[in-house]
């Protein structure tokens, strides 16, 4: 099988890299079978957004801080590994930023789109949910848009729900709301456009991301889940994504 090894810039990551190479040898990733990423699930995700156009399987193995999307570091077996695993498809989120300018920006996401004030102000937004306004004024932090397989990460930190991988739904969760004051979010339709409006842009700026791709003072967010073909994700048998994502609902906290 042809691999086709990426690697984050960590010495114990290319230390693995080149462990790797000389056991398996390696090819471009545009003649490889799989992408076996080496490093934690920031570098993972830039390893998706990078070749998702080569339609390829990816295979992380853990060499850096968090590896919620990766499998464990091992030399041996790579062939077996790989030819066991569980494949997990992901369907990123398409982000559409107006500016307070006017320009577009366009990115994707494939754990969640967040805005975030920009000042001391709180951010005032309005929430609109295909064509209906659903929160006139949200007074909070933020606000960010997730999927599955980014429930758990910042999602899970402001307190949203973590998704069943297979549940074709988005989590919508506030960041520090402050008014409405009971309000938490909510599940929606994985086909469900979110339009997000900065209320007051001048006095209370507001900045959107998507994964790593940050746009400040912004007037208008569209996000939906992409019609594009998604990402396959490959994990070892025992410890798939789906169990991942399951188990951590009734992990203890740390």
């Amino acid at each position: 099988m042809a691999y086709a090894f990426v690697a984050s810039d960590t010495h114990v990551a290319q230390q693995a890299h080149r462990k790797l190479v000389e056991r398996y040898g390696e090819v471009p990733p545009e003649q490889a079978e799989a992408i076996v990423a080496l490093g934690g699930d920031g570098f993972m995700l830039r390893t998706l957004h990078a070749h998702r156009a080569l339609d390829l399987p990816v295979y992380g193995m853990k060499l850096g801080r968090v590896g919620f999307l990766m499998n464990k570091h091992r030399i041996d077996d790579l062939e077996g590994r790989i030819a066991r695993a569980h494949a997990a498809e992901l369907y990123p989120l398409e982000m559409q930023v107006t500016d307070v300018s006017g320009k577009v920006h366009r990115a994707l996401a494939f754990n969640e789109v967040s805005l975030l004030r920009q000042s001391n102000q709180a951010a005032h937004l309005e929430v609109k949910l295909n064509e209906t306004v659903k929160l006139e004024t949200l007074v909070c932090d933020g606000i960010l848009v997730s999927t599955p397989a980014g429930s758990t990460a910042y999602n899970l930190s402001a307190h949203g729900p973590i998704l069943p991988l297979d549940a074709n739904v988005l989590a919508l969760t506030p960041i520090s709301p402050f008014r409405p004051r009971r309000w938490r979010g909510a599940i929606l339709p994985h086909r469900t456009q979110v339009t997000l409006r900065v209320l007051d842009p001048g006095k209370r700026p507001v900045s959107a991301t998507a994964d790593f791709h940050e746009v400040r003072d912004v007037r208008k967010v569209l996000v939906k889940q992409s019609d594009g073909p998604g990402v396959r994700l490959l994990f070892d048998p025992e410890h798939n994504l789906e169990q991942r994502i399951l188990d951590e609902q009734f992990a203890p906290d740390l």
